[in-house]
């Protein structure tokens, strides 16, 4: 079966990788997400139809952070099609994921959906399209997931909130461009509250089979985003979703995905599979360096990527 043949590459994986002294730094500059316990490490595959199998600390749940940012494109994109992008861009941006600089270069319109400018700028769209957003993020991604399990983090959403100075500068600046239409408090708000999202590998890997599957959600057959919608969703996962060393993991890995400062990291194989890995030990780009060395040993030991 082909669960049990990705069960033993993860696992032969596993135990390597856990063999390596951990390496990186956990992120500090959130307190809460400073006490997670280094040297946590899991890793998840969801197939198709559903059914998950995985290794090590694979149900603990963690904040997914950036990841969350799939989750409102996702929203946004389903209502909003091509007009987004009249507001964020579609380009890598080669700067830290928290940068000012750009901004004012181009007028307050971000690179990407995935730095945090983009992502304040889809959140914002997202606040004018529901009345009670942070409901509407949860439920959708319980229901992309499978499971009424996921909650936000309350504490990590208030650590988050309490140290959103840059994130503040960011939406007041682009609000200066016009960009941003709301109440900048009410988008810091709700930003801090989906990036708490916490969600274990197992609950990830489930949760991006809607994109394994071009748009349609394998838990109650509806399509959430248009085949066209879901390959451009999947193109800027893969060209934009690690930051500014995106390039580096489509050339290490060969995967669309997306990494966040929890340490989680998720990517997928159209058609065939998702994986999702946590390690909370991050290099200096913000991206977990256990998970980037399993998704580039997992396509190497497989022999199948998107390439």
């Amino acid at each position: 079966m082909l669960m049990d043949k990705y069960k033993k590459i993860i696992s032969r994986i596993y135990d390597s990788v856990s063999a390596i002294p951990p390496r990186g730094k956990i992120a500090d500059y959130i307190p809460a997400l400073a006490q997670v316990a280094p040297g946590s490490y899991g890793i998840a595959i969801a197939l198709p139809d559903g059914r998950t199998d995985g290794v090590g600390h694979w149900h603990t749940k963690f904040s997914i952070q950036s990841i969350s940012k799939v989750f409102t494109l996702a929203m946004v994109m389903r209502h909003m099609g091509s007009s987004l992008w009249q507001y964020v861009g579609r380009e890598p941006s080669g700067s830290p994921f928290n940068s000012l600089v750009q901004l004012e270069h181009e007028h307050g319109i971000p690179r990407n959906p995935f730095i945090n400018a983009g992502a304040l700028v889809v959140t914002d769209r997202l606040i004018g399209l529901y009345d009670r957003p942070k409901e509407a993020i949860l439920s959708f991604v319980r229901s992309v997931a499978g499971s009424d399990d996921i909650y936000f983090d309350k504490t990590v959403a208030r650590s988050e909130y309490e140290h959103a100075s840059r994130n503040l500068a960011l939406a007041h600046f682009m609000k200066s461009f016009g960009n941003i239409n709301g109440s900048v408090d009410t988008l810091i708000d709700v930003y801090c509250n989906q990036c708490s999202i916490a969600m274990s590998c197992e609950e990830l890997a489930r949760s991006f089979l809607f994109l394994t599957d071009r748009g349609i959600n394998p838990f109650d057959g509806e399509r959430i985003l248009s085949v066209s919608r879901a390959k451009r969703l999947s193109a800027l996962m893969l060209t934009c979703g690690f930051y500014d060393e995106s390039g580096d993991f489509a050339f290490r890995v060969g995967l669309p995905g997306k990494s966040g400062v929890g340490g989680g990291i998720v990517a997928f194989i159209p058609g065939r599979l998702s994986i999702a890995v946590w390690s909370p030990e991050l290099n200096e780009y913000g991206n977990s360096v256990r998970g980037i060395d399993t998704l580039e040993r997992f396509t190497t030991d497989l022999g199948i990527s998107i390439f």
